[in-house]
């Protein structure tokens, strides 16, 4: 297993002890984690093919030993036929060696009998012979048969001893070929013994890289459930970001419409109502836009809601009480129906100035300011006429 592989398992394994949550909550900080994850998930598949290349590398190894270990079971199968084979060869060569022992010996004891049994008689029994012949051509006839005995018994030695040798020789030879045997087959038992014991360490090598590419999967699968996890973070906070710019631009929207969009004088000069009244809810559209400020009463710098109310009837001679509550008392009291521009619309905590249309004008709230609005955006209390 190479040195970068086993680097990379060890960072793989490092990497699964660590929690895989998303702890962020910025979309940029979530995506720069994600990306990182997925680079982590691209070095862990890498490692993942390598390793597979490597344990298929080791089994091709595995397969060949597997088919050289049957190669050097079967020679040794054979060579110990063969030795079975010459141990019984070399069983009947030392049983006619035996006999071809016996022969010679029984052949060399018959002459050495008649040869002693000759020279005790020594030229006597020649005498004899002589004398014991009725002719010549029974004695050349018996003098021929002593010689043809002992020309017999001199080749039969020779032919047992000849046996005995060529036996003899038949014996060494299948021992050497036994020897031979029993030597090749101590140099396949010790290559088989090598066979298997590299065939063990291969094994344990293949096992050694199944248990890595497991636990890289499983890396891998980690880092799936959390790139998954964090797109499922970055959908939802990309969701909330857009829902609430949605939101900001409906009030933008809203604001422009009440504010720049607003034909106000169109809606002022169509509405019915005292000229005075008109003119008191032109001269408060002029000042749409401007600032919201709790506590004050500038048309410029900034008012609350009756602050504004009060400064604007203040400018044409008319003094109102200062707080919203107490503006409900002021004036005389008409129905909604009947509204006309320069009223003031009265709320729970809030005042506004009419100006026609079903439309106000209003000091609202800090984020809007002075603005345009709906008479009806919350439940009327009272509706209050200042001027007929």
């Amino acid at each position: 297993m190479t040195k970068r592989i086993i680097a990379t398992i060890t960072s793989v394994i490092l990497i699964l002890s660590v929690p895989m949550t998303v702890n962020a909550t910025k979309i940029s900080d979530i995506k720069a984690e994600r990306d990182k994850t997925q680079q982590e998930l691209e070095q862990a598949n890498s490692t993942l093919s390598n390793l597979k290349e490597e344990r298929e590398g080791i089994e091709e190894e595995i397969n060949t030993l597997d088919e050289e270990l049957m190669e050097v079971m079967a020679s040794i199968s054979m060579v110990e036929d063969e030795i079975v084979e010459l141990e019984g060869q070399i069983e009947e060569t030392e049983e006619d060696l035996k006999e071809a022992i016996a022969d010679e010996e029984a052949q060399y004891e018959a002459m050495k009998k008649r040869i002693q049994y000759m020279y005790e008689k020594g030229d006597y029994s020649y005498l004899e012979l002589l004398l014991e012949c009725k002719n010549m051509s029974d004695l050349v006839s018996k003098s021929e048969y002593v010689e043809e005995l002992y020309e017999y018994d001199r080749k039969m030695l020779i032919k047992y001893q000849e046996a005995r040798q060529l036996v003899e020789d038949t014996k060494e030879k299948l021992l050497m070929e036994q020897e031979e045997l029993e030597v090749s087959k101590h140099e396949l038992d010790e290559e088989k013994a090598g066979l298997d014991e590299l065939l063990e360490e291969k094994k344990a090598e293949a096992s050694d890289y199944d248990a890595e590419i497991a636990k890289v999967k499983q890396a891998a699968t980690l880092f799936k459930a959390k790139i998954k996890q964090q797109n499922a973070q970055i959908k939802k906070l990309e969701e909330e970001e857009a829902k609430k710019a949605a939101e900001e631009a409906a009030k933008a929207s809203a604001g422009k419409s009440n504010s720049s969009n607003v034909d106000s004088s169109s809606i002022i000069s169509g509405a019915s109502g005292s000229a005075k009244g008109k003119d008191i809810a032109n001269f408060a559209c002029r000042y749409v836009g401007n600032p919201y400020v709790a506590g004050g009463t500038s048309l410029t710098n900034g008012a609350d809601c009756s602050g504004f109310t009060f400064a604007i009837y203040k400018e044409f001679g008319i003094s109102l009480p200062r707080t919203s509550t107490a503006q409900r008392g002021a004036g005389r009291e008409v129905s909604l129906s009947d509204a006309q521009p320069g009223d003031i619309v009265c709320y729970a905590g809030h005042v506004a100035i009419y100006i026609g249309g079903g439309r106000i004008v209003h000091a609202s709230t800090p984020s809007t300011g002075i603005k345009y609005g709906n008479v009806n955006y919350k439940p009327v209390i009272t509706v209050r006429r200042i001027v007929d």
